[in-house]
């Protein structure tokens, strides 16, 4: 099954989204078929907040640190870290080449949404440059608060289509109702970030074919960690985990 049939499965695609290799090699041991990075946690782990292109050399390092995993792997590239088409394809076609199999690029820079125009001309170029990879257009309407309407987003999100997007996401969309009507009138896999109080197979209900984490296991991580070492701080016992041995022989088994 490829990448692009997982999107139509007959269930959703759960896509976790990883920050480093470690993080991407306990996913794929978890038996996910597919991981996706964030730029989020990419960033974060350099001490860089998410945006302003900062994940760009982050991301190309995960992508080829991940090469060699049994999973597919879908590269969050921001806004393709540039304005221009030619530029964003070429980049897109790098990682094509160095074993991405999709590329998730969002339709806004520095917090603001650009004209679906100039996102479609992007997704364009990367299809022609790149024709196999699964292009997952960002519809950033509800993620930043700016035009979020079910219409502007359907509006959006056919121009994507119409330029070769294989998948539309829509961050940020979580009333079902909404996701409904999004999921009915896009011509293409909708994707969703994991929305709270709501399932797996609540999402499938609404016709969703992807869900993303997001920078949600990053998070997630970070306040475990700190909860480890504040429950042995404040007289605690140290909380379960992985033993050691487990966790050297995976990556040891990654390495080899």
């Amino acid at each position: 099954m490829s990448f692009r049939d997982l999107h139509y499965a007959t269930d959703p695609l759960l896509l976790p989204n990883a920050w480093d290799a470690g993080s991407a090699i306990a996913f794929a041991e978890a038996g996910f078929r597919a991981v996706g990075t964030t730029s989020f946690g990419v960033g974060a782990a350099s001490g860089r907040p998410d945006g302003a292109r900062a994940s760009k050399d982050g991301t190309v390092r995960l992508v080829r640190a991940l090469a060699g995993l049994p999973v597919y792997v879908s590269a969050d590239i921001e806004d393709g870290y540039s304005d221009d088409p030619g530029e964003v394809a070429a980049f897109a076609a790098a990682l094509a080449a160095s074993g991405a199999d999709g590329v998730n690029i969002e339709d806004s820079t520095d917090e603001a949404l650009i004209d679906p125009g100039r996102h479609a001309a992007k997704i364009a170029e990367i299809k022609r440059r790149a024709p196999g990879m699964f292009v997952n257009a960002r519809a950033d309407n509800y993620w930043l608060g700016q035009d979020a309407t079910i219409p502007a987003v359907l509006a959006r999100a056919a121009a994507y289509a119409d330029a070769g997007a294989d998948g539309v996401f829509v961050p940020g969309a979580a009333d079902p109702a909404d996701l409904e009507q999004l999921a009915a009138g896009i011509p293409v896999p909708v994707n969703v970030l994991a929305v709270p109080r709501l399932t797996l197979a609540d999402l499938a209900r609404t016709g969703v074919r992807r869900v993303s984490t997001g920078s949600l296991p990053y998070r997630a991580a970070m306040d475990a960690a700190v909860a480890a070492a504040a429950q042995i701080r404040d007289g605690g016992t140290p909380p379960p985990a992985t033993p050691y041995a487990q966790a050297q022989a995976r990556l040891a088994k990654y390495a080899g």
